[in-house]
């Protein structure tokens, strides 16, 4: 478990399945831009790192029979292995990949590659992926302009500690024109339909931190959570929520 954050292993494995029902899907538009910014297609060789449950593995496979996904967390890879038994799944780290020097044509982190956003991981990349190869990197975005949505990030926030997180841009700063081009941003909206235990308690107490949290602390989220729901004028008595997204999709050239 070298290389995995204390948040991802203790919060990822306990909440593996909580995790794996409250996360979002991704927009129909990111199958095009796979295919087309990342080029995969059927004859391509691909790799999904920090796969976790399966929820953007199901949409890979839809395009490349040859994926290999690559998951550090048991518990995560228990529930990639239930929903995807037919891909070829694998125990490795960003900085540990086990497979050999140019195997891939593309590699793919979703919801991931902040976890694991150093020089060594872009490394490790680099050299799993063939010449030419492609590295693409896929965040769901929450979008904060929603006021119940920003309420939200103010209840979490205060326990996220050290752990990576995706909206600080430190992801960015491994990326020094050694083994990869700067990121290339392409946007989609989407949005997370669902009952409020989905879209919103599931999801949130699916976050790597919160999960993590000792079971007074987490009850207090619960309960902030809960009350949000019970309150906000577009959340209350409703059986269906609508949580809005941007998926913001960079493509990242393999330097040779």
């Amino acid at each position: 478990m070298t290389g995995v954050h204390t948040s991802a292993q203790q919060g990822f494995s306990t909440q593996a399945v909580t995790y794996a029902q409250g996360r979002p899907d991704y927009p129909r538009q990111l199958t095009a831009w796979l295919a087309e910014a990342l080029q995969i297609n059927s004859q391509s060789t691909v790799i999904d790192l920090g796969a976790g449950t399966g929820k953007f593995t199901r949409l890979l496979s839809s395009l490349a029979p040859t994926l290999i996904a690559v998951e550090p967390v048991a518990e995560m890879g228990a529930q990639l292995a239930k929903l995807l038994p037919d891909v070829r799944l694998l125990d490795g780290t960003a900085e540990s990949i086990p497979l050999a020097s140019a195997s891939a044509d593309a590699l793919v982190c979703a919801q991931a590659f902040h976890w694991f956003s150093t020089r060594a991981a872009l490394a490790e990349i680099h050299r799993v992926l063939k010449p030419g190869g492609r590295l693409g990197l896929v965040w769901n975005v929450r979008d904060e302009s929603v006021d119940w949505v920003a309420a939200i990030t103010e209840i979490i926030t205060p326990y996220e500690g050290d752990t990576p997180r995706f909206h600080t841009g430190r992801w960015r700063e491994a990326f020094t024109g050694e083994y990869f081009g700067a990121p290339q941003l392409t946007c989609f909206a989407y949005q997370h339909v669902g009952s409020p235990q989905e879209v919103i308690m599931d999801r949130f107490l699916s976050v790597s931190f919160i999960a993590a949290l000792a079971p007074a602390e987490k009850a207090k989220v619960t309960a902030q959570l809960r009350t949000l729901i019970d309150t906000h004028p577009a959340l209350q008595g409703r059986d269906t929520v609508a949580f809005p997204y941007q998926t913001q999709a960079y493509l990242c050239d393999r330097l040779s």
